[in-house]
Formats: structure tokens, sequence, C-alpha cells
């Protein structure tokens, strides 16, 4: 309903809007195992003065070309379509709770980061890189430099951007959710549509419908996301109210996928911790819909529980069809989906604080076929705060008249992968 308030594309060729799976380096400095900034010489940045030659890398910088090429092997062994980096540009030394209007260039990047290599290399694996442009909530600045920005995108085959307005709005009086803003952002997504570039809006305004119009607008922060897990943890229930909530006005990037829970193993100084177990994260990539969807976690942490990684290199971004199979807000979801174009179905389950068991059949499915599911479960014992990492994976023959009970560790969950498949793949596999 909320979709259908709203104007038609304004967009006539779309064909240049495309659904992506990514990975990216992120998730490394939001947990403080790495930095945005390049040095530590400066408390100071004048764009266009401050001089990087001479400066002392402060060993953390995250955005470096050799790190960066590591993700993009990653991604490209493991099926992805993108690569996000973030502070690959100057100015991050200043960057937050200034007030500083003009510290960002979105051109000029750091010493250690090669724009014209990575784009080669990354084009050589066929992974599409994805700009970042923080603004330090500095619209103004912002739109200035827009047209310089697009140019530099399209120079080196970026077509998608994350935008960021951390911090208080410039000019003051101004905010993140008044006119005034909601003007700025619909400027910058049409502004990106002339560019043919897809635009993925973090701290922005909570969607109304506007990817309608503006189908560009590929995904949307605009919640609290992962994130916050590293800043001292979201409630566990907390996925099972924003589709009630914020998803109404459209898709949520809430970037999951986070295996290691204990924060401090990755940084010693971060006692936070993901209040999540690894099958609840799993099952976020079906029931928090996004043609957007990220693997935030670090790679090697991936290599480590491999059977679970998976369901994330198998699970679609974009769906024919949805089914909620059971919904209770604050307390659990279930959520069947049609990967488009194919036969494929993903089941995704998310509970909220209580041990509970979900019942759910399968009628979604075409009546006499059968098909092999793969379910990624919480394990016996699995609890989000003290045993996030025990899961069990079985597969089994499904049909539509199938029957599902599953036990759902409190801020545990379920994901289900449903693939079609011939006699002999079907061979010496028990029935549901």
């Amino acid at each position: 309903m909320i979709y259908n308030l709203n104007e038609p594309s304004r967009i006539a060729d779309t064909s240049w809007i495309r659904p992506m799976k990514y990975m990216g380096v992120w998730w490394e400095m939001i947990t403080g195992r790495s930095t945005w900034a390049y040095t530590n010489d400066f408390t100071s940045v004048i764009l266009g003065q401050t001089d990087y030659r001479d400066a002392k890398p402060n060993g953390r910088h995250g955005a470096n070309t050799a790190n960066v090429k590591k993700y993009i092997d990653f991604a490209a062994d493991n099926g992805f379509d993108g690569v996000l980096v973030e502070g690959w540009n100057i100015g991050w030394e200043e960057w937050f709770g200034n007030m500083k209007e003009r510290v960002f260039d979105f051109v000029t990047p750091y010493p250690d980061f090669d724009v014209a290599g990575l784009s080669e290399y990354a084009k050589s694996r066929h992974i599409r890189l994805i700009m970042h442009h923080e603004t330090s909530g500095s619209p103004r600045n912002y739109e200035r430099c827009l047209d310089t920005a697009f140019k530099l995108m399209k120079r080196y085959g970026y077509d998608a951007v994350k935008t960021g307005y951390v911090g208080n709005i410039i000019p003051a009086g101004e905010n993140h959710y008044n006119q005034w803003m909601i003007n700025h952002y619909q400027y910058v997504v049409e502004k990106a549509a002339s560019y043919h570039i897809m635009v993925n809006g973090h701290e922005a305004v909570r969607p109304t419908g506007l990817a309608r119009t503006w189908p560009n607008m590929i995904g949307n922060e605009s919640a609290r996301g992962t994130e916050y897990q590293a800043f001292g943890g979201s409630k566990p229930n907390h996925v099972t109210i924003l589709p009630f909530t914020r998803l109404l006005g459209g898709p949520m990037d809430y970037t999951p996928g986070i295996f290691e829970m204990d924060l401090s193993k990755i940084n010693p100084n971060n006692n936070s911790h993901v209040n999540s177990t690894i099958a609840n994260q799993l099952a976020l990539y079906v029931t928090m819909y996004s043609p957007l969807q990220m693997a935030a976690d670090l790679p090697e942490n991936y290599q480590r529980f491999a059977d679970a990684f998976q369901f994330i290199k198998d699970v679609a971004v974009d769906w024919d069809d949805s089914k909620y199979l059971e919904a209770e807000p604050g307390k659990y979801l279930t959520v069947a989906r049609n990967a488009k174009g194919s036969g494929s179905w993903f089941v995704g389950s998310v509970n909220g604080d209580s041990v509970r068991t979900s019942e759910i059949g399968f009628s979604f499915l075409p009546p006499g076929r059968k098909y092999i599911a793969t379910i990624y479960a919480d394990a016996p014992g699995a609890h989000y705060r003290t045993n996030p990492q025990a899961y069990t994976i079985r597969k089994r023959v499904v049909t539509s008249r199938s029957r599902l009970r599953q036990l759902c560790a409190p801020g545990g969950g379920y994901a289900i992968s449903i693939f079609t498949a011939d006699a002999a793949r079907l061979k010496g596999v028990r029935a549901l």
C-alpha cells in the first residue's frame, strides 16, 4: 500500500539497476580493529593544503590497497557481486563531532589507496566496487561536490554509492528528518539517477516508498542496524520488530551476517556482544528484505564457519513472491521467499527473547514436486549470549505437504534453502 501511494518509476530504462550481494571494508572499522583515518599526525585537515605524502601512517588504516584486494579476492571466490570500501578518501582525521562543513571532497584518495589500480583489479575479478561518501552531516558541501564525485565514480566503474550523514546537521538548526534534509536526500537520489548510480543511504530519513518512483535508491539504513551490535549491542528481539515498522516504507540495508559475537576477539578494547545466534544471522537475509545485502563479518570468520557461510552464498536477494508463515511483533517472524526467476525458495525465522518451537508448513511449494531443504538451525543449548555459535545443519526432502517443528533459541532462529532436485540427488536423503 505504501509503495502504491508513490508515483510510478521516473526512470524509463532501469536495466542498470541491479540487486547486489556485497562484502566490505567496514566491520573492521566499526569494531575498532581498523581505522578510517590514515594517520595520527594531523588534528586538523584543510582540503587542498594538508599534505599526506610525508605523514606517518598509523598502521591501522583499513582502506589500503593490499587489504581491499583481499576482500575483492574473497568476494570473487565466493560468488559475491561487490565490495564496499570505507575510509578511502582524505579527511577522516577530523570528520566527526567538529561541526566542520568542508571535511571531505569525495575525490582525493589516501596515499595507500590506488583508485585506478583497484578499479582494474576488481574488474578483472568481476567485482563491482561500491563508493562511500560520508558527509559528516554537511549536506551543502556534498551537493557542491556531487557532480565531481559522480564523474569520478563513472570514470572508475563505480555504479553504486553508500552515503552517510553521521553527526549533527550543518547548518545548525537543521536536522536529519526535517523538510530541508528530505529535499536534500531526494536531490541526491535524482542526481545519482542522472549518472546511472544506485544509492544506499545511511543515516537518512526513513523511507516512505520513494523507491517506487526512484528505484535507484536500492538500499537504505534509517533504523538501528547491525553496527549498533558493536556499540554495546541491540536487544535480541529488535529484528522481530523492524519488519512491522521501519521496513513498511522500503528495504533496509541491515548489514547482517555476523558470525563472531564476542567482539573483544576482534578488538580487545571492544567488549560489545552481538546479541544473536549464527542461525539468527542467517535468517536475517530473508526476514530483512533488501535487494542490497551485505555479508558484514570479516572473511576469516566466514572461513571458520564455512558450512554456515554456504547459506549466505546461496541465498537470493531478489524475489518473485513472499509468504509470511507466522509472526508476532517483538516475539518471532517466519518468512518464505521465492527467488526471482527460479524454483528455489528460502525461509528465514528470527526469534525474540524466549525459547520457542516454530511450526510451519510448506504449502507455498508447488504440489507434486520434491525438493531438498537444507536447514540451518540453533543447536540444543544455543543462546544468543552464552552459546551463539552452536548450530546444526541437516538436509531433508520436502514437498508442499511437509511440516517442520523447529526449536528456536533465545535470540536465535533458523534458515532454510530449498532447491529442486533430480532423483539421483534425492536418493538417501530422509523426508521431513
